[in-house]
C-alpha cells in the first residue's frame, strides 16, 4: 500500500528539534509502513500523482481552514478532485478540512479551547473500531466541525465536541478531531507554552496537563487507523 501523509504544519518553533515533525508522529502512529511519503503541503509539495497513492492522511496544523492562505484552497481542491475510492484520514485540522472540503462547516467553537486529555463516546461503531464504548485522546483546538458533511456519520462525540469521530458515507474516509499521534510529553509541552487568543487562567491550563496523566487511547485508535487503512 501507497501512503501520501499530507503535512499541514509543524510544531512550534519553541519545540523546534526537540519532537519529530508532524508528518513523522502521523506514520509512527501507523506503524511506519513501507511506501510511505510525506508532503509538505503547506510549503507547497504536492503528490505529482495522486492516483499513484492508494490513501492520504492530513496531519494537524496551526492555520485554520477559513485562513487566507493559498495551500488552503489548494488542498481543498485536492480534497475534492480525489477519487472517492482512495482512503482519507483527517487529524485535528485535518478532520476540519476535510468536512470543510465535504460540505460540512468549520468555525472557532464559542466554548472555547479543547485542551489536554478529552473522552468520546462512540456513538455508531465502524467496522474499524472494536468493542470500546468511549475513549480519551488528548486534544488541542478551538476551531471545531459545527455542521457535518451530508452523507457524513458522527461515529463518536462530547458535549464539548459534538463532531469527534466522522465517518463519510459516499468516500472511504474518516476523521478525528484529536491527536492519537501526540505522545504525552509532546502533549504536555505544546500545552504548557499554549497562549490562545483568549488567555484562560493558569488553572486551567495545569489542569489541562494534569489529565494527561490519565490513561491514554491513543495507541488503540492508531490501531482503529491502521485497520481501517488495510481492510479492502
Amino acid at each position: 500500500m501507497r501512503i501520501g501523509i499530507l503535512e499541514a504544519g509543524d510544531p512550534p518553533a519553541r519545540l523546534a528539534g526537540r519532537y519529530p515533525s508532524y508528518g513523522r508522529m502521523t506514520a509512527k502512529l501507523i506503524g511506519e509502513p513501507e511506501g510511505v511519503a510525506i508532503f509538505r503541503v503547506a510549503q507547497g509539495e504536492w503528490p505529482s500523482d495522486p492516483d499513484a497513492f492508494d490513501a492520504f492522511l492530513i496531519t494537524g496544523s496551526p492555520a485554520g481552514v477559513y485562513d487566507d492562505l493559498p495551500w488552503i484552497d489548494d488542498l481543498l481542491a485536492f480534497l475534492r478532485d480525489l477519487d472517492p475510492r482512495t482512503k482519507l484520514v483527517g487529524i485535528c485540522f485535518g478532520h476540519q478540512v476535510m468536512a470543510q472540503a465535504f460540505g460540512g462547516q468549520v468555525r472557532k467553537s464559542e466554548k472555547g479551547w479543547g485542551l489536554g486529555l478529552h473522552r468520546y463516546d462512540v456513538r455508531e461503531r465502524a467496522p474499524w473500531m472494536d468493542a470500546s464504548r468511549q475513549i480519551a485522546v488528548a486534544a488541542i483546538h478551538q476551531d471545531q466541525v459545527v455542521e457535518a458533511p451530508p452523507n457524513a456519520r458522527i461515529l463518536a462525540a462530547s458535549a464539548f465536541t459534538p463532531c469527534a469521530i466522522l465517518g463519510y458515507g459516499d468516500r472511504a474516509a474518516i476523521s478525528f478531531q484529536f491527536h492519537p499521534e501526540f505522545e504525552r510529553d509532546y502533549s504536555e509541552a505544546l500545552i504548557a507554552g499554549h497562549s490562545p487568543t483568549v488567555p484562560h487562567d493558569a488553572e486551567f491550563h495545569a489542569s489541562a496537563i494534569a489529565s494527561l496523566k490519565d490513561p491514554s487511547d491513543r495507541v488503540r485508535v492508531g490501531a482503529w487507523i491502521r485497520r481501517f487503512l488495510e481492510v479492502d
